[in-house]
């Protein structure tokens, strides 16, 4: 979706994997007045709008920032946040509340004073008010406002807000959507190795149809985002082509291929693997599947340029996926020919059925129903099961303690919601609690 010109902008900076793109979700999430969250990036940025007590402002999460560091994926990104840190109205300085202060927060937090910019300290992973005495210590990188916050809990989220938004004009807020809501737009990342034929599928899928309504240039050439309509329905295709680049090593390629793949998926509901037919399923595939299956997004396996292999060569081929993708076996395959637009219209019918199936709910009588069914290990019991949320389906089982389920339990609850309710191409997620 284009920009809103003129916001104000909130960019979220920090060492690597201190928490930022939980945070920036949870800002973008929780509230339901959202006008987008397109991937700006590119290995390093990702932009979105938010409103907070009706003000509206820009959200950008940077990549992991590693002061004096000369490797080139932590130059790069520097350079990219330093971009985003020039537009910045306010800055939100992330840092992990579990850690102790290192070198690399202390220069970082150096950096961020010689911008003269308001910025305020969030100290993450403070999930408990027992854990609030932990802030105290980060009072000494020198910045006046410390708010603790657990961005995965959401807590502290909205007193972060009102430092961050603090002067930012307020807007005629939209009429929040009721909770619950799906959103308008069913986001698609077209993912895979390179040259297995994600460009040519995208393009034939817009061509198909003609139904563009906007395309959505990324800040760089990594990456463009096609909006459109079908039958009422509207879509928005996230390409990932063009993510290695001529003159890198082989290895930051392969860097970059990760950085890009993951973002795209993380930002999408649905992750189109495409699979080169001519080729056979590698593991690079199922690594790359393996992304989607973690970050809880739907997926499809699309089986491109089916046009080149006979009627024995196919059925060996799709023997071969499920023995490679075993641990996506809800993952639906689909064969077609992006080149010759053949299997398009059979594609577009498995997103929508993966969309129904990402965004089901199960009333708990029916839940329950079926828990007691549930084999369970020896000793074990289950008191009830509710379903706290989708995208992905979450359920939440109350046992007698909150110890691991078995791998092979765990399935077996799996596969039993499954047989039930169908939840095709879309994984599960299952979260023990214990009943108090």
């Amino acid at each position: 979706m284009p920009q809103t010109p003129g916001l104000p902008t909130v960019v979220i900076v920090g060492r690597p994997n201190v928490g930022k793109s939980t945070l920036f979700n949870a800002i973008i999430g929780q509230r339901k007045a959202i006008t987008g969250d397109e991937p700006g990036i590119t290995r390093d940025r990702i932009a979105g709008e938010a409103v907070h007590r009706g003000r509206r402002f820009r959200v950008i999460d940077t990549g992991g920032i590693i002061p004096d560091d000369d490797a080139l994926i932590p130059s790069e990104i520097l350079r990219q946040a330093r971009v985003a840190l020039d537009e910045a109205a306010h800055i939100i300085f992330l840092i992990d509340g579990r850690t102790e202060i290192t070198a690399a927060d202390r220069d970082l937090a150096q950096m961020l004073r010689r911008l003269n910019k308001p910025v305020t300290l969030a100290v993450n992973k403070i999930d408990a008010p027992v854990r609030e005495s932990l802030t105290a210590d980060f009072y000494s990188l020198g910045f006046e406002r410390v708010v603790p916050v657990s961005a995965e809990h959401r807590l502290g989220i909205d007193e972060l807000l009102d430092i961050a938004t603090e002067g930012f004009p307020e807007t005629e807020e939209e009429e929040e959507e009721p909770a619950g809501e799906r959103p308008r737009a069913i986001r698609v990342a077209i993912i895979g190795r390179p040259n297995v034929g994600k460009s040519t599928l995208l393009n034939a899928l817009l061509g198909q149809e003609r139904a563009i309504v906007s395309p959505i240039a990324g800040t760089t050439r990594d990456s463009v985002d096609e909006r459109m309509v079908i039958d009422g329905r509207e879509y928005v295709f996230v390409d990932t082509a063009g993510i290695r680049r001529k003159g890198k090593t082989r290895l930051m390629a392969e860097k970059l291929s990760v950085v890009m793949a993951r973002r795209h998926i993380r930002m999408a509901h649905i992750a189109l693997l495409v699979l080169d037919a001519s080729e056979g399923p590698v593991g690079g595939d199922a690594t790359i599947g393996g992304y989607a299956h973690e970050e809880g997004r739907a997926l499809i396996l699309v089986v491109n340029k089916w046009d080149l292999l006979n009627v024995r060569q196919r059925r060996e081929y799709e023997a071969a996926i499920r023995a490679q993708f075993r641990f996506l076996e809800y993952a639906p395959i689909v064969f077609l020919s992006a080149k010759e637009k053949r299997g398009l219209k059979g594609l577009l019918r498995q997103i929508d059925r993966c969309w129904e199936s990402f965004n089901q709910r199960v009333p708990t009588g029916e839940l329950n129903r079926l828990a007691t069914t549930f084999q369970l290990e020896h000793g074990r019991r289950i008191y009830y099961m509710t379903q706290p949320s989708v995208r992905p389906p979450t359920f939440v089982l109350f046992m007698d303690s909150d110890e691991p389920l078995h791998f092979s339990t765990e399935r077996h609850i799996i596969n039993r919601l499954r047989e039930r309710f169908g939840f095709e191409g879309t994984p599960i997620v299952l979260k023990v609690k214990a009943r108090h």
